[in-house]
C-alpha cells in the first residue's frame, strides 16, 4: 500500500499554528515583563471581564490589580493631534502603581525635550488614588516647553485609571447619573382614592388561588396544606414612599410626617407598608432573628433586607376614606443601600411553605413602584469636561494679558494712519509692544507659532480633524485665529513684524546693535530678491515630507530655531544652541536675517495673505522709487523695491515707511506740499519774506497728493 503524500493545506496550517505559537509566547512575555516595575509579584495575567482590552494581574490565584494600555479608554489628542499611549496600573485599592509612556508622536518630545523627562512625568502619577484630582503646577511639576503634552498625559493617565477602576467596582461610576431628590416644597391634600388613583400609592392583591398556583410542581404543592377559596383573599398590600410631602403628610399627618423626617439621617428614606388578609407581610421570624424574612425591597438589582432597628409601628392614619388594615409599618431604607428616587423599585414578598419535615419552598411576589415625576427633581447627567475646557480655566490670567495685547494691536492697525503721524508715540509703543511680544508671549507662555502648527493642521484636515486638539493650547488657539483675521485684513506682516516672539527677539537685538553703531551689511537687492525664494521652497520640502512621514517633518523642522531660542529659553544641546545664536547674531548686522530668507512659516503665512482685503499702506505716485529713495534705504527687511513698490508679501508692517510718508521734513513729495503750503499762507497774508508753516493751524487750502490704486 503506497504512502499518501503529504498536502500543501497541512503544511500551510502547520507552519501558521508554529507562527502563532512563536509569536503569542513573546507576546505574553512582552506583556508580563514592562509589569514588573508595578507588580513585582505578578507571575500572570489573565484577560479581564471588561468591554476594553484589560488585563487582570495574578500572582497564584491572588488578583494584585489591573493592567491595561490607555488609549483603547482615553484616546485624547495630544499637541500632535494625536493621543499619547501609556501603560498603566492599578491595584485594588484604586491606587496608581505604573504608569509608563509606550508611544507618542508630539514633535517637542521628539526632538528638543529627552524622553526621560515625560517618563519621570508619567511616574509622578504613581501612589495616587484614580479618584485624586492631579494638576500640572500643582501637585504635578510641569515640564517646560511641553505643557500641552503633560496636561494630556495626566488627564490621559487619569481618566483611563477611573474608568477601568469603576468597571471593576473598585470605585462609584462617576459617569453614573446623581440619585433624584425629593422636592419638599411640593405638597397637595389628598384623600385616600386620589392617591390610590395617581399612583402615589400602589396596591398589591393575592388570592389563595394565585398562591398555590406559584407552588404547582414543588414539593409544597400538597405537602401538609389546606386548600382555600380560590377568590378567598390571600393578602392586600398597600405601599408608599413617605418622603414626598404629597404622600407622607396626607398619611401621616404634619405631625407624624415632621417626626419622620426628623428621625431620618441624610441619605435615609422612608417606605410605608399596610396590609389585610390571610396572610402576614411581617410573620413573627422578626422577633427572634431581627429581621423581617418575608419583605424586600429590590432596585437595579440590589436588594435590601430589613432588620427590627428600621422598623417603626404606624399607628392610625391620618388621611381620610383609608380602610381598614391588620398590619400598618414603616420601614427605613439606609444610605447604605444607595436607594435613588428617581428610578423605579420593587417591593418583594416571600411566601414559605412547609414541603418536608425540615424543608421548606418559598415563592416570591414582586410588586413595582415608580415615584411621581411631580414629586422628585433630576439633576442633570454628568458630563465629561474636555480637558481644553479645564486648561481655559486654569490660563485664565495669561488669556486676560494676550487678549488685553491683541486689542491694542489692533487698536494700532486700525488708527495707523493717526499714530505714523505722531512717532513720538508709535515708535516706543512698538518698542514696549516687542519686549511684550518677546518675553510675555514667548518665554513666559511659550507661545511661538511654528510651521510645525501649519503641517499638523494640514495633516489633520486630510486624516482625523478635531477641534479638541487645537483648542487644548488656549494661547496658541487665540494667536492662530487672530493671525488667521489679520491676514485677510492686512496680509503677513502683522504676525511677522509684531506677534512673532523670536521676529522681536531679533528686532531688539538689531535696535540694540544699531544703537551700538554696529555697521549693517545688506546684499545688492538683485541677491536679496533671489534669496526671498530660499523660505518657500523649505516650506514646500517640508510640506512634502509631511504627506510621507508628520513625525519626519517636525525634526526636519529644527530649520526654525524657536524651539530653541523662545520655547526651551535656550536650555538645549551645543548643536542647537549655535543654530541659534548664529543666527541671533546674524540678525545685528542684517536685520532679521532669519525672517527673509529661511523662515517656512512666514512664507506660509504669505500665501494665504495674497487674498488680503485692505492696502492701507500710502505711496505717492510718480514720486517714490522715481527718483526717491528714502524709504527703500530705510526699510530695514527690504521690503521695497527700488520702483517705490512695497512688496507686502516680504513687509512686517512696521510703519516706518508711513512715518517717513507724512514727515514733512524729510519726504520729497511732503516737502514740496510743505513749501506751497507756506507760500500760500504768506500771500493770502500780504506778507514777504519766508514764513514758517503750521499744518495744525493753517486752513487756507488743500493740495491733493497722489496715491498708488
Amino acid at each position: 500500500m503506497s504512502a499518501t503524500p503529504p498536502r500543501p493545506a497541512a503544511f500551510a496550517g502547520l507552519l501558521l499554528a508554529l507562527l502563532c505559537l512563536l509569536i503569542s509566547l513573546p507576546l505574553q512575555a512582552l506583556e508580563l515583563d514592562p509589569l514588573r516595575e508595578g507588580f513585582p509579584q505578578a507571575d500572570r495575567l489573565e484577560p479581564a471581564d471588561s468591554q476594553w482590552p484589560v488585563s487582570r494581574v495574578m500572582a497564584g490565584d491572588e488578583t494584585l490589580g489591573y493592567a491595561f494600555e490607555s488609549v483603547e479608554m482615553a484616546p485624547i489628542p495630544a499637541y500632535s493631534g494625536k493621543p499619547v499611549n501609556l501603560l498603566v496600573g492599578i491595584d485594588l485599592e484604586g491606587r496608581i502603581v505604573q504608569a509608563d509612556v509606550i508611544g507618542h508622536e508630539e514633535p517637542i518630545m521628539l526632538v528638543g525635550i529627552p524622553e526621560e523627562k515625560l517618563e519621570g512625568f508619567a511616574d509622578d502619577h504613581v501612589g495616587a488614588h484614580v479618584n485624586d484630582r492631579m494638576k500640572v503646577g500643582g501637585n504635578l511639576d510641569a515640564i517646560s516647553g511641553a505643557t500641552v503634552t503633560v496636561i494630556v498625559v495626566s488627564d490621559t493617565v487619569m481618566r483611563a485609571a477611573r474608568l477601568v477602576a469603576a468597571e471593576q467596582g473598585l470605585i462609584a461610576d462617576p459617569s453614573a447619573t446623581p440619585a433624584a431628590t425629593v422636592r419638599e416644597d411640593v405638597f397637595e391634600a389628598a384623600d385616600w382614592s386620589t392617591l390610590t388613583g395617581d399612583g402615589t400609592i400602589r396596591r398589591l392583591h393575592l388570592t389563595h388561588g394565585e398562591v398555590d398556583d406559584s407552588f404547582v410542581g414543588t414539593p409544597a404543592e400538597d405537602y401538609m396544606h389546606t386548600p382555600q377559596p380560590a377568590e378567598r383573599t390571600f393578602i392586600e398590600l398597600f405601599y408608599t414612599y413617605l418622603n414626598p410631602p404629597t404622600a407622607g403628610r396626607n398619611l401621616l399627618g404634619d405631625t407624624g410626617y415632621e417626626q419622620l423626617m426628623e428621625r431620618l439621617d441624610e441619605g435615609e428614606h422612608a417606605i410605608a407598608v399596610m396590609g389585610r388578609g390571610d396572610y402576614s407581610f411581617k410573620g413573627s421570624g422578626y422577633v427572634r432573628g431581627g429581621i423581617f424574612d418575608r419583605i424586600e425591597l429590590s432596585q437595579n438589582g440590589n436588594t435590601v433586607s430589613f432588620h427590627d432597628r428600621d422598623h417603626i409601628r404606624l399607628g392610625n392614619l391620618g388621611i381620610e376614606g383609608a380602610p381598614p388594615f391588620d398590619e400598618r409599618d414603616i420601614f427605613i431604607i439606609r444610605d447604605a443601600a444607595a436607594f435613588d428616587p428617581g428610578q423605579p423599585w420593587q417591593l418583594e414578598l416571600l411566601v414559605r411553605r412547609a414541603s418536608g419535615p425540615l424543608d421548606t419552598e418559598f415563592s416570591r411576589f414582586s410588586a413595582d413602584y415608580r415615584v411621581p415625576e411631580a414629586y422628585i427633581e433630576r439633576p442633570e447627567p454628568p458630563k465629561e469636561v474636555p480637558i481644553w475646557v479645564e486648561v481655559w480655566k486654569d490660563k485664565a490670567f495669561q488669556i486676560a494679558v494676550l487678549a488685553a495685547g491683541l486689542l491694542v494691536l489692533t487698536g494700532i492697525m486700525l488708527f495707523q494712519d493717526v499714530l505714523v503721524k505722531h512717532p513720538r508715540i508709535l515708535r516706543p509703543l512698538r518698542l514696549g509692544f516687542l519686549v511684550y511680544t518677546l518675553v510675555f508671549i514667548g518665554w513666559y507662555s511659550l507661545a511661538q507659532l511654528s510651521v510645525v502648527n501649519i503641517l499638523t493642521f494640514t495633516n489633520a484636515l486630510i486624516t482625523d480633524f478635531s477641534w479638541g486638539s487645537f483648542l487644548i493650547d488656549p494661547m496658541m488657539f487665540i494667536l492662530w485665529s487672530f493671525v488667521a483675521v489679520s491676514l485677510l485684513l492686512w496680509g503677513r506682516g502683522v504676525f511677522c513684524g509684531w506677534l512673532c516672539p523670536f521676529g522681536a527677539l531679533q528686532d531688539l537685538v538689531n535696535k540694540a546693535a544699531r544703537r551700538l553703531g554696529v555697521r549693517q551689511f545688506e546684499p545688492p537687492f538683485g541677491l536679496h530678491e533671489r534669496l526671498w525664494a530660499l523660505k518657500y521652497i523649505i516650506l514646500l520640502g517640508l510640506f512634502a515630507v509631511s504627506l510621507h512621514s508628520l513625525g519626519t517633518a517636525e525634526r526636519y523642522a529644527e530649520v526654525e530655531p524657536f524651539k530653541t531660542a523662545i520655547t526651551l529659553r535656550f536650555q538645549r544641546e551645543w548643536g542647537f544652541l549655535l543654530y541659534a545664536l548664529v543666527l541671533v547674531a546674524i540678525s545685528a548686522v542684517n536685520h532679521k536675517f532669519y525672517c527673509r530668507y529661511v523662515c517656512p512659516l512666514g512664507a506660509g503665512l504669505a500665501i494665504p495673505a495674497r487674498l488680503r482685503l485692505f492696502d492701507w499702506l500710502k505711496r505717492h505716485r510718480g514720486d517714490c522709487g522715481t527718483p526717491c529713495q528714502i524709504c527703500a534705504n530705510e526699510c530695514e527687511v527690504a521690503a521695497i523695491h527700488p520702483d517705490g513698490r512695497i512688496n507686502a508679501n516680504e513687509c512686517h508692517y512696521c510703519l516706518d515707511c508711513q512715518i517717513t510718508y507724512h514727515d514733512d521734513k524729510r519726504c520729497p513729495p511732503m516737502i514740496k506740499r510743505r513749501k506751497r503750503f507756506e507760500k500760500a499762507s504768506r500771500l493770502s497774508r500780504g506778507q514777504g519774506g519766508v514764513g514758517t508753516h503750521d499744518p495744525a493751524s493753517a486752513r487756507l487750502q488743500r493740495i491733493p497728493t497722489y496715491q498708488e490704486e
